[in-house]
């Protein structure tokens, strides 16, 4: 997804090569364009030439940007409304990217004025008296944009603006444009400027956007300045929010040219996307394991026991990848530490193999159960869930797991597993067995080379590879009643015929 620069962050330093004074900007054809003009010639640009228009906006190509794209060309401020982790934000953050990459600006000007489209008296006057000689700065996309979170103590001098008393005491009239002291959105002139969590923002303030978005101008302190702001404005709200904290108030909401309704992943495929791309993983996590995180987020979000309204976010599958994947380099960390300790005693059979090669960290299925306990605050559920949300949350983890398991070994012999623990026979896994210790308990495995392929693990699979694609194996056959379970008190999984 498109990145934004910070709010304090430098600009980048403009090319050598652009026009530094008026004169050469008008000798190079430049024209003055509008925020919206630019943004719909640079859209029609980028469809006639195939370039990608919203770099990395995962599972909306059909639904969401074509409506996102109409409200581009059309001219129209939008609103996107949707639950909670729907990537609003990051869609309205990537809308800068379909700006110039540099644009010519009045230097010393807090509204970023074009140099050919003075707005305000001084700068209108500085153009007059210095002509074509008149210098100008380059202001790259990324400080065009603007971002405020709404929340109930926001002021109209944060967004709007308000009179400067020292200004006024040097003698400026209240009238006079430079007594004001700026809020986000006329420093964001020329640029797209984004109110987060839209209803959070208390009713009077709202009423302060009203003309920002209709007459573009701005009031401060019953003054009205006729600053014909020049930017797309873009708002996000949840429709919880309507009832829940607060409202867009009507008169406001109309004056948004588009209202966009955003959603979850459609499907499977989509959600494993979005995991792959946005989760930063500090050990390998193979596709199975991903897939049923995956499916796991999705059955959390149709669950009957949690609450629809507040939906369930995407960051939910992403921190779960996160979780699994520092339980596999935990497991590492203390297996390392075993093999070196084994010498004196310390846990030799939990680091069996250990000393000899160290265990890479990969994520096993078993690691998925710490995500039930450290991600259930990311979830609202039905008030009368109360007390029972791991539970919940664990029973739908193993509806995930099952589902991944006829997903991927629909139709395989797996006769193989099953005779491993034939006659009283076990095998033992857990966090803090070893991948070796796990390959030497199962031994050769007639069918295991099937399954790898099936779960994407390959030809020549390293032993840590090969444990995580066994002990999904396990789990499967225990889910699908064909292998019994236990815990020990030490926290060991335990693996046997069924009684």
């Amino acid at each position: 997804m498109g990145r934004v620069t910070a709010p304090n962050q430098v600009s980048p330093v403009p090319p050598a090569d652009l026009p530094s004074t008026l004169g050469e900007l008008r000798a190079t054809g430049h024209q003055y364009r509008t925020v919206k003009q630019e943004l719909r010639d640079n859209l029609l640009a980028r469809m006639g030439s195939g370039e990608e228009r919203f770099p990395g906006i995962v599972g909306y190509e059909d639904t969401v940007l074509p409506e996102v794209e109409r409200a581009l060309l059309a001219g129209h401020d939008m609103v996107l409304l949707g639950e909670r982790g729907q990537g609003k934000t990051r869609l309205i953050r990537s809308l800068g990217g379909l700006l110039d990459e540099w644009t010519p600006v009045i230097p010393g000007s807090v509204l970023n004025e074009h140099p050919m489209h003075p707005i305000t008296p001084a700068s209108r006057a500085l153009v007059d008296s210095a002509g074509d000689d008149l210098p100008i700065g380059w202001l790259h996309r990324s400080m065009r944009y603007g971002e405020k979170l709404a929340t109930p103590d926001t002021s109209v001098g944060d967004l709007i603006g308000d009179v400067d008393p020292i200004r006024l005491a040097q003698g400026r009239t209240l009238g006079d444009p430079e007594t004001i002291h700026f809020g986000l959105v006329p420093r964001t002139n020329r640029g797209v400027f984004a109110v987060n969590e839209l209803p959070d923002l208390a009713e009077r303030i709202q009423v302060a956007l009203l003309n920002v978005l209709e007459e573009r101008d701005i009031q401060v302190r019953g003054y009205q300045l006729r600053l014909p702001l020049d930017l797309l404005l873009v708002a996000s709200a949840n429709p919880e929010d309507y009832t829940n904290r607060g409202r867009i108030i009507t008169p406001l909401k109309d004056r948004f040219g588009a209202e966009i309704r955003t959603h979850y992943p459609l499907d499977l495929d989509l959600e494993l996307a979005l995991i792959r791309q946005e989760a930063d993983l500090v050990a390998v996590v193979p596709e199975h394991v991903l897939e049923v995180l995956a499916r796991f987020a999705r059955d959390v979000r149709e669950s009957p026991s949690v609450d629809p309204r507040s939906g369930v976010s995407a960051r939910f599958a992403i921190a779960a990848a996160e979780t699994v994947a520092a339980a596999a380099l935990r497991r590492s960390g203390l297996l390392a530490g075993a093999g070196a300790g084994a010498g004196a005693g310390a846990s030799a059979s939990a680091g069996a193999g250990s000393a000899s090669r160290p265990e890479a960290p990969v994520a096993r299925i078993g690691d998925t159960v710490s995500v039930t306990s450290t991600l259930r605050g990311k979830v609202e559920f039905e008030s009368g869930e109360e007390g029972r949300e791991i539970e919940v949350l664990a029973h739908l983890l193993r509806t995930a797991t099952a589902e991944t398991f006829r997903a991927r070994l629909a139709g395989l012999d797996l006769s193989g597993f099953t005779a491993i623990v034939a006659e009283g026979g076990a095998v033992e896994t857990g966090e803090l067995v070893s991948s070796a210790e796990l390959l030497r308990q199962v031994g050769t495995v007639p069918g295991l080379a099937k399954v790898l392929d099936r779960l994407g693990l390959g030809d020549a699979p390293s032993p840590e590879e090969a444990a995580a694609g066994i002990e999904f194996v396990l789990e499967g056959l225990h889910l699908t009643r064909r292998l019994g379970k236990d815990v020990t008190d030490s926290g060991r999984t335990v693996y046997g015929d069924r009684d």
